[in-house]
């Protein structure tokens, strides 16, 4: 039996594969967490989840039957009085049902014998987890992120709350580890860099057979990921004459605005949008890429990437890979070894590396192989979960 449980905010999600290949990894291994997930994936591409774990997530029941369910174990004497007035002292101030559904899955997991729950992001989940370790004898740790940390958003309960009062806090990459701890000096001890990690199994070794060269982008069609710089850059190579095709695969709200992009600089032949991919298709186009390129930059409001999880499927296909100077991504792609990373918003600088490794096959294929083997030591997900499943049985003894 599992001596922790998992809460979510909405799993399993499209856009938070990390998090699903976690689980089914753990699953592999023979252990089982309960999993909560505070909403239900609504309107998301099919994936392919395993239906096992699919349906063992116990969804949270909507406001209202939440609010009624609570006040019920309130009534039974379920709840101490210490939480019944907690509820009653916090209102209808902002991010309230935080607190109901930390007694709501409290009490399922004080039935269960669950001594502590841990969360991805700081976020919904991670706030929801603070006020369990509030309520219960029940410890709690989440593993931040990127924007959950770089850009904040405010809540009472905000991100220095949240790291004071777990018992561990995992980060994706030693950047963000860094920065957490300079951020956070009186908890460092607490702050701990595991990657995210991947089967590199499941991927399929690119054979750079394509003609014209494919350059494959993945990722939500968002300020952060560059994407109009690489469509800049698309322009750029063209007009040296350049034969190429580039697929930007994902969906977002700037995709009216990169298809228009597209078509204003007259790239319409050569760049397409087709949109959102389950991971098998994913995979296959990577496999059929002869170049990975993820233009990431910070957006005005600081919210950057940090571990992006497509730049590691793009090396446990065997790609080399174009990126940028920002976040943990330098830990990823090193460069002139396994890819080359570019200043955010140079779209000259982006063509030119790019240029550089379509126009030399064996260079593409050296590059990638050496990033297939830099993928295979940083990102198994066997070892890496084994490591998360280390350091919280070790706060919990």
């Amino acid at each position: 039996m599992s001596q922790f449980a998992y809460l979510f905010e909405r799993f399993p999600s499209f856009g938070q594969t990390f998090c699903y290949r976690e689980v089914a990894e753990l699953d592999r291994q023979g252990i089982a967490p309960p999993i909560f997930s505070i909403r239900e994936p609504k309107n998301e591409p099919l994936q392919d989840w395993d239906t096992r774990i699919a349906k063992r997530v116990h969804y949270l029941p909507e406001e209202k039957r939440l609010l009624d369910e609570v006040q019920r174990a309130s009534t039974k004497g379920k709840l101490a009085a210490e939480i019944s007035a907690a509820l009653d002292e916090w209102g209808r101030r902002t991010d309230f049902l935080r607190l109901y559904q930390a007694a709501y899955v409290g009490l399922r997991l004080q039935e269960m014998g669950i001594s502590h729950v841990h969360a991805h992001f700081a976020g919904m989940a991670a706030r929801t987890a603070f006020w369990i370790g509030r309520f219960f004898p029940i410890t709690f740790s989440f593993t931040a992120h990127a924007n959950d940390i770089f850009a904040p958003r405010k809540f009472e309960i905000g991100l220095d709350k949240l790291v004071e009062a777990a018992h561990v806090i995992v980060t994706e990459t030693d950047y963000s580890e860094k920065f957490l701890r300079e951020r956070f000096p009186e908890r460092a001890d607490r702050i701990h860099r595991i990657y995210n990690g991947l089967n590199l199994v499941e991927f399929r070794r690119a054979d750079f057979s394509s003609t014209p060269p494919l350059i494959v982008a993945v990722g939500r069609l968002i300020g952060k990921k560059g994407f109009t710089n690489l469509i800049h850059a698309c322009r750029l190579l063209a007009d040296n004459g350049r034969p190429f095709r580039c697929e930007i695969i994902g969906e977002g709200p700037l995709e009216k605005e990169l298809t228009r992009q597209v078509e204003d600089l007259g790239l319409q032949e050569r760049v397409q949008l087709p949109g959102p991919k389950p991971q098998h298709e994913i995979r296959e186009r990577l496999a059929a890429a002869s170049i990975f390129v993820l233009p990431s930059m910070a957006d005005p409001g600081g919210g950057m990437d940090n571990l992006p999880t497509v730049i590691m499927e793009a090396m446990a296909s065997g790609l080399p890979v174009v990126s940028t100077i920002i976040g943990g991504i330098p830990e990823m792609v090193i460069e002139n070894e396994t890819g080359f990373l570019v200043q955010p918003s140079d779209a000259v600088a982006l063509a030119d590396a790019v240029e550089r490794v379509i126009d030399n096959r064996s260079l593409a294929q050296k590059l990638g192989k050496a990033g297939y083997e830099r993928a295979k030591r940083l990102f198994s997900i066997e070892k890496n979960v084994r490591e998360l499943c280390a350091l919280i049985n070790a706060s919990l003894a």
